[in-house]
């Protein structure tokens, strides 16, 4: 398991947040049902090492005050212009912990269908899921390789591979699918010359 250095502050005004984060580092908090919510500091590069190792939702262990504890990484806040991170909260967690999350869905391959002129189109681009911390994937992949023109994936078909994560979605609700490109008609091509005035 991963580990990350935390240290405990107790000073919360704003500029001491804006040189701590002048200085590479990141405020957050850490909470739980059996920890008493803490103010807390690591380093951005220390985290961003971690998450590329573990993901998204892996498991995370914090050192604090001389002990480890078993986190995750419940959620972040980012500059919307650097996309540098501003403030972190991270999750006390045990192996009966279950939680709500977003998972990625990335679409792996280049189907059948569109070698032959189709297109994919992609309806879903998070699911919401309900599952104990240590059965959280990093993300949910859809092999597209062999999937023709008109195949669609549900949520249905996506349980059936990760069983042990409830979907909190429809079962019919499309994730994905190969579609046809509608041909273009001569009169279609004609209108669209007469409206560029070529």
């Amino acid at each position: 398991m991963n580990t990350l250095a935390a240290q405990e502050r107790e000073d919360v005004k704003k500029s001491t947040l804006k040189t701590m984060r002048k200085d590479g580092e990141i405020p957050g908090i850490v909470y739980g049902r059996e920890i008493n919510t803490k103010s807390i500091f690591i380093k951005n590069a220390d985290l961003r090492k971690v998450i590329k190792d573990v993901g998204r939702n892996g498991i995370i262990s914090l050192n604090l005050n001389g002990k480890s504890k078993d986190v995750i990484l419940r959620d972040y806040q980012n500059n919307p212009v650097t996309k540098d991170m501003l403030h972190v909260d991270f999750l006390q967690v045990d192996k009966h912990t279950e939680i709500d999350t977003s998972v990625s869905v990335i679409l792996k391959g280049t189907s059948n269908g569109e070698k032959v002129g189709g297109i994919v189109k992609q309806f879903l681009h998070e699911l919401n899921i309900t599952a104990n911390v240590n059965n959280i994937p990093d993300s949910i992949e859809i092999d597209m390789t062999n999937f023709e023109i008109g195949h669609t994936v549900q949520i249905a078909d996506i349980k059936k591979e990760y069983s042990n994560c409830t979907f909190n979605h429809e079962d019919e609700e499309a994730v994905m699918m190969v579609d046809y490109v509608k041909p273009v008609t001569e009169e279609e091509d004609a209108s669209e010359v007469e409206a560029s005035g070529v």
